[in-house]
């Protein structure tokens, strides 16, 4: 498989991105015999990502965290705690972030990303053929395991976000909001990399996620799910429901491993950023940060 490109947005240029445990990706998702065998176990057999996530829960797998920094060129300057009092590497992983090292856009007009990662625009939600996989289409009402939800955002939009390994792991609200409670909807753990989701991207529908409704003053209702995947059998809330949050303020965290997070937004209450739309009509994620903007009012 040849090089993958991402937008920096910082940056403002395109960027080879550089895939963790790439060469494992391409055999398991390559469709072939023993490759869907190897697949079965490793995303419908809880235990095995159980099992990775507590090795790397002790102490020995400290020695994996500088070479990773190294190899993703990841700024320590950023991290609350220094490196060497990390207790393991998924204590590394789930790291939190010095104050204001994330630059919150306040305007009360736009909306923030809510976590570091590779995004994705949508605009209408019942209109994405063009990120559709041979026979495979996202469906709506599978991922939401809700009729009513489906029917209310179906003409909506849609922000993708996809967490990589080397990505800070914490998640916030994009927007003011009083959150509800948080639905468990019970899956696998397929990988969320670019690589699995080209073969199927019904895994958005088969993976376990966690659907919290945030009630806004601005923007309506939003969705906000956030979607495991391998080697990720934790998805932590810390917000408490029926509390009103500012924007940027933490709502959770995953545990080891890549994951993603859906926003849904119902029709006519938000516009995408134009850099977001034009990478996004070319299939290209755009790499951004947790608080930056990515849309606005209408």
């Amino acid at each position: 498989m040849g090089k993958r490109y991402l937008f920096d947005r910082e940056k403002k240029k395109k960027i080879v991105e550089k895939v963790y445990f790439k060469t494992a990706l391409e055999f398991l998702y390559s469709n072939n015999v023993l490759s869907k065998f190897f697949l079965f176990f490793f995303t419908k057999v809880s235990f095995l990502s159980k099992f990775y996530g507590f090795i790397n829960s002790k102490k020995t797998s400290k020695f994996k965290i500088k070479p990773f920094i190294k190899h993703f060129n990841i700024d320590e300057g950023e991290f609350e705690k220094n490196v060497d009092d990390f207790k393991s590497f998924n204590d590394f992983f789930i790291r939190k972030l010095k104050k204001d090292v994330r630059q919150i856009d306040l305007d009360g007009n736009t909306l923030a990303f809510p976590s570091d990662g590779r995004f994705l625009a949508f605009p209408k939600v019942s209109n994405i053929d063009n990120f559709s996989i041979k026979d495979h289409k996202f469906n709506l009402n599978e991922f939401l395991q809700d009729e009513k939800l489906a029917e209310k955002y179906f003409n909506g939009a849609m922000l993708l976000c996809r967490l990589a390994p080397d990505d800070y792991h914490r998640f916030h609200f994009p927007v003011d909001c009083t959150p509800g409670e948080a639905k468990l909807i019970n899956g696998y753990l397929y990988s969320v990399n670019p690589i699995a989701l080209r073969k199927n991207i019904k895994i958005l529908s088969e993976n376990k996620r966690m659907l919290t409704i945030l009630k806004t003053k601005n923007f309506s209702d939003i969705l906000y799910i956030e979607i495991g995947a391998t080697n990720v059998g934790a998805i932590n809330e810390t917000f408490f429901p029926n509390t009103e949050y500012k924007k940027g303020e933490e709502k959770g965290y995953f545990s080891l491993g890549a994951s993603s997070i859906v926003l849904l937004f119902e029709k006519n209450q938000i516009k995408f950023d134009d850099d977001l739309i034009e990478m996004s009509r070319e299939n290209i994620e755009t790499k951004a940060k947790v608080g930056s903007s990515f849309a606005k009012k209408i």
